[in-house]
């Protein structure tokens, strides 16, 4: 498929200072969406992720047990979305989620800097895919990106989600704390989605510069137009900076502002967080919680 030219079938992209402007209107109202119901809703849409180097199938079993047993600690609120790990980890997830309703997310390709040989990221997420993963989250080729080689890096995307499939939900990070640009972020967005992602998602939490509202509001934009051109409703994913309850909202709110109540749930809306879990959980109950 050609990819560059597709581009030019959308319409111009938001300035830096509307999208500024577009921020401080949506932190304005973001207030009324810091309240337990929306929390709840948050929750429910987290990644809960664990992508250290200390990682290991003890610790992770852990893990898991820890969230498959939260709705007997927690019966009102209702469980994360999924468990993120490395593929290394899917299996011993699997074991532990079982029949269960949280799905198994694996980072893959070359997961966090997408830069080895697509032969390895073929391999590495068929084998994701093959020991349970439900999800697979897999990072642009950045360095393609800012060269200007759109058409391999849209292809690569496209041959890596031959190999997860139509069953599985493929994730794709721009990156956008690398990209300074309110184009390159739009234009990262769009080939992500003509390409086939179901999520784009704004970072890898591996790099200084992670998620950020105008970032997001770029992002979401890009999902609206893709939408209203083709029918496909592709999700948002923010990751990389989600700390506290009121990030959650923030994001909450931006996507609620700019598509609507039908992408307020995880089928369309993913928070990737490990640190924000129990700073949501504390504003939910009112007060401190340190289940995680």
């Amino acid at each position: 498929m050609e990819y560059t030219g597709r581009l030019k079938e959308y319409g111009v992209v938001s300035t830096q200072q509307q999208v500024s402007d577009l921020v401080k209107e949506v932190k304005s109202i973001s207030a009324k969406n810091c309240n337990p119901d929306v929390y709840k809703i948050c929750y429910s849409c987290i990644d809960l992720t664990s992508l250290n180097v200390s990682d290991s199938v003890e610790s992770i079993t852990e893990f898991t047990t820890k969230v498959v047993q939260f709705p007997i600690n927690f019966p009102a609120i209702p469980n994360v979305a999924s468990i993120c790990v490395y593929p290394l980890f899917v299996d011993a997830v699997g074991l532990v989620v079982g029949e269960s309703s949280i799905s198994i997310t694996s980072v893959s390709g070359g997961f966090p800097s997408s830069q080895t040989y697509v032969e390895v990221k073929m391999l590495e997420t068929a084998m994701a895919v093959e020991n349970g993963a439900d999800e697979i989250d897999i990072v642009i080729n950045v360095g393609q990106l800012l060269g200007g080689d759109y058409e391999q890096l849209a292809n690569e995307i496209e041959t890596i989600g031959v190999e997860v499939g139509a069953e599985v939900i493929l994730k794709v990070i721009i990156e956008c704390g690398v990209l300074k640009t309110p184009e390159l972020i739009r234009n990262a967005s769009l080939l992500a989605m003509l390409a086939g992602a179901d999520f784009i998602k704004t970072s890898t939490g591996k790099v200084d510069s992670a998620a950020t509202p105008e970032a997001a509001i770029i992002m979401c934009q890009a999902i609206k137009e893709y939408f209203e051109k083709t029918g496909r409703m592709v999700g948002f994913k923010v990751a990389g900076g989600v700390k506290t309850a009121q990030d959650a909202a923030l994001y909450y709110t931006i996507v609620e502002s700019i598509l609507g109540e039908e992408w307020l749930s995880s089928d369309l809306f993913r928070i990737g967080t490990s640190s924000a879990a129990n700073n949501i959980l504390s504003a939910i109950e009112s007060k401190d919680i340190a289940y995680f």
